[in-house]
């Protein structure tokens, strides 16, 4: 009798622990919230800053992005009941210059967010990233999706044929995103596109001119003339306002990673052996109060 109750015992706890796990699994795939239904966020509550300025000349062009992004109120606050819009001039300001890198990690992003974000409010607050060690990738990646260093969600590519491309993860779906340009808009000396994506549109700058061009002026203890360093500036100022002239799904491209691991795609080398807890997003979905006015908390 006794082992007939120890069995009976041990299968209820198996098959509750089996249960829990499922249910864990189930609930850590589901969205924090459900715009319209769990909760109600405003956009395009604000314009975007669309000017052309010497420093960010491309984001008047008809397909530069606009990304409108969710955050939480304060370092211990809900989320925000709108969004506020982002572009590349402020992308720009943020990383200090403009140059094509920082663009294109951007658009690159832009497609990621579709299939992340399909109703198009991006949510900083559950966004994980990784970028080449080039600081115009990381800090657009940084950038967009809130991620950082001292909170273990910014990373490293391992593998550095992905340094012109980036992942981004959504935590909360647990959704992971590859996106990078398509062969043809490419120009990075040495590197392949990671996806087979080509563009079919024709660039007004070869890519086998830039990369002879970056060859000569990039090269370390090379000499170029004056005139090549202005040529390259001119060559991706050029090219930048050229991709944005065009769909950015003509130009980028982005795939679903099945089965994804974050320490699969990281370089272990380039991050914190402990990690900060992150508490700005800890209270984002806390309840309100049951009145408009209650008595303190003694």
């Amino acid at each position: 009798m006794k082992n007939l109750m120890r069995k009976l015992f041990r299968d209820i706890v198996l098959s509750c622990g089996l249960f829990f796990l499922f249910a864990t699994c189930v609930v850590a795939a589901e969205p924090t919230y459900k715009e319209g239904e769990s909760i109600f966020i405003e956009t395009g509550v604000e314009a975007p800053d669309r000017n052309p300025t010497w420093y960010a000349s491309m984001v008047a062009k008809p397909y530069a992005p606009v990304f409108e992004m969710l955050a939480t109120q304060g370092t211990q606050g809900r989320y925000y009941p709108y969004t506020y819009p982002v572009t590349l001039k402020d992308l720009v300001r943020f990383h200090g210059h403009d140059c094509e890198g920082t663009t294109t990690a951007a658009n690159s992003a832009w497609v990621a967010f579709k299939i992340l974000f399909p109703d198009g409010i991006i949510d900083r607050s559950v966004l994980w990233g990784i970028s080449g060690e080039s600081p115009c990738w990381s800090d657009a990646v940084a950038f967009l999706t809130g991620a950082r260093l001292q909170y273990g969600n910014l990373g490293f590519f391992k593998d550095k044929r992905y340094s012109h491309a980036i992942v981004l993860y959504r935590e909360d779906t647990r959704v992971a995103v590859l996106a990078t340009w398509k062969e043809g808009i490419n120009n990075i000396p040495g590197e392949p596109v990671m996806l087979p994506g080509k563009v079919t549109w024709q660039p007004k700058v070869t890519m086998k001119d830039v990369e002879a061009l970056k060859a000569v002026v990039k090269k370390a203890g090379g000499n170029p003339t004056p005139y090549q360093v202005d040529l390259m500036r001119y060559q991706q100022w050029a090219h930048i306002n050229d991709i944005l002239e065009h769909p950015l799904e003509e130009s980028y491209q982005a795939k679903v990673i099945e089965n994804f691991k974050w320490e699969d795609w990281i370089d272990p080398a380039k991050t914190l052996a402990k990690p900060h807890e992150r508490s700005d997003t800890r209270l984002k979905n806390y309840p309100y109060r049951a009145r408009p006015i209650e008595a303190p908390v003694q």
